[in-house]
């Protein structure tokens, strides 16, 4: 039994708490433009907290396999990833299924035209991730897993996953620095370029170009890191590391429409080098406090299904702030039992279907304990 990562954990956690904030206050995006042509979200950065999570998937995954290839296959690698990411994708899809009518609005105008079978079949694909075309798209929004969009993250991860397992696990410290270098250079500009990392979660050119770009620098950064051994050993490591992340998540858009590439600038500088440090911090430090200790594993347990069941929900939502123009200031009380409503969800769906699935999927194929990465 290899020593846990308890901060790492609490870290996956405040970063998921991150993106369900985001995405409740989504709706109230505000106009950043002159024009009115743009909108950028209240806690405009917390979508970086999706390339935070690529890094710590790296750095975990290096830990956790780097040492096993000499008695475990490529196919049982993957079955043991398949088991730890697809309940919950399962559980998001169906749960988005569920929910997908309650959505219908100005904001998602191909809700109402949608007929039952057409959407029962998007449910199917989605539960298998096999990603739509724009061409297919039954809300209105594009996105290749239009019941829950977050599931393009997991697909690029598997897609991390598979490159580590058939390549790049081989890759020694020196050849992986310098596929981490070149992945660097794009993402530094794709970000000066566009005036952010935004994209992944439609099936398109240039998405499909956003999305490869954030998984492979964050990834392969993290793995990189976990081989280079270089953790950052200080006092009270969870809560400067915790704060860091806050911080950069928070910060508002930098510049204006006639300097994107300021806000480039700054999304480059966190996803290459704050984001490292972070879990640099968080791998060197240590938990002494058992109510500390309990709060990493709860946050690192929730984390994933919070991430998943986030976005069925914040669909309903943003269709009905859509629907009666709502501001945040007149129903951000509600806002706040729609936060606190998945939260609870994510918590159902955690003790009562990823933890108990995963449990009977790991016995019944006798693959690895549940706790492994």
């Amino acid at each position: 039994m290899k020593p846990h990562y308890e901060i790492l954990d609490g870290l996956r956690g405040v970063a998921a708490i991150a993106v369900l904030g985001y995405h409740v206050l989504e709706a109230y995006s505000i106009p950043a433009c002159s024009d009115g042509s743009c909108y950028f979200p209240i806690l405009n950065h917390a979508y970086l907290a999706v390339d935070f999570f690529f890094v710590l998937s790296g750095f975990v995954i290096g830990y956790a396999y780097d040492d096993r290839w000499a008695t475990m296959s490529v196919g049982k690698f993957l079955k043991r990833r398949i088991i730890r990411l697809h309940p919950m994708v399962v559980f998001g899809t169906v749960l988005g299924a569920a929910l997908f009518y309650f959505g219908a609005s100005e904001m998602f105008p191909l809700i109402k035209d949608t007929p039952l079978w057409q959407m029962l079949v998007v449910a199917v694909l989605g539960m298998l991730m096999i990603p739509m075309p724009p061409s297919a798209d039954i809300r209105g929004w594009q996105e290749m897993y239009t019941l829950d969009a977050p599931t393009w993250s997991l697909a690029y991860e598997y897609i991390a996953n598979i490159l580590y397992a058939l390549i790049i696990r081989r890759f020694g410290k020196v050849m992986l620095s310098i596929f981490v270098a070149l992945a660097a250079c794009a993402t530094i500009y794709l970000a000066l370029t566009r005036g952010d990392i935004q994209g992944g979660w439609e099936l398109s050119e240039r998405h499909l170009y956003a999305g490869f770009t954030r998984v492979l620098y964050p990834f392969f950064a993290g793995l990189l890191l976990y081989r280079l051994g270089k953790t950052i050993h200080i006092r009270n490591a969870f809560v400067i590391s915790v704060l860091l992340l806050i911080v950069v998540l928070i910060v508002p858009r930098v510049g204006d429409a006639q300097s994107v590439w300021k806000n480039g600038i700054y999304e480059s500088a966190v996803i290459l080098l704050i984001f490292p440090l972070i879990v640099a911090i968080g791998a060197g430090g240590t938990v002494k406090s058992e109510r500390l200790s309990r709060l990493c594993k709860f946050l690192g347990d929730i984390s994933y299904p919070m991430y998943l069941v986030n976005y069925p929900i914040c669909y309903v939502h943003t269709a009905w702030i859509s629907n009666t123009k709502h501001t945040l200031a007149e129903t951000g009380w509600i806002s706040a039992l729609v936060f606190l409503l998945i939260f609870a969800m994510a918590w159902i769906a955690m003790k009562y279907f990823d933890i108990p699935v995963r449990k009977w999927l790991t016995k019944t194929k006798k693959f690895v304990p549940l706790h492994s990465k």
